[in-house]
C-alpha cells in the first residue's frame, strides 16, 4: 500500500487527536473511494451528454444578461 502526506490545519489535527480510537487512515481511505465513485458516475453521465462548452457559455450569457436587466444595469 502507498503512503501519502496530507496537510491539515492545526485546529483539525487537535480535534482528530482527541479521538485516537479512530483509524483516521481508514476513514480518509473510504472518503476518497466514495468521492472517486461519485466522480466516475459524473464522468459516465457527461460522456453520454451532447451538451457542449459552447452550449454552457450561451446559457451563462443569457443568465448574465437577465441578471443585469433585473439589477437595472442595462435595459
Amino acid at each position: 500500500m502507498t503512503n501519502i502526506t496530507l496537510s491539515i490545519p492545526d485546529e483539525l489535527k487537535k480535534r482528530l487527536q482527541k479521538h485516537d480510537e479512530v483509524n483516521w487512515s481508514a476513514v480518509i481511505r473510504r472518503a476518497l473511494q466514495e468521492y472517486l465513485r461519485k466522480l466516475q458516475i459524473v464522468e459516465e453521465i457527461a460522456s453520454k451528454s451532447k451538451f457542449t462548452e459552447a452550449d454552457a457559455e450561451e446559457i451563462a450569457d443569457k443568465i448574465n444578461l437577465s441578471a443585469a436587466k433585473k439589477l437595472g444595469l442595462i435595459k
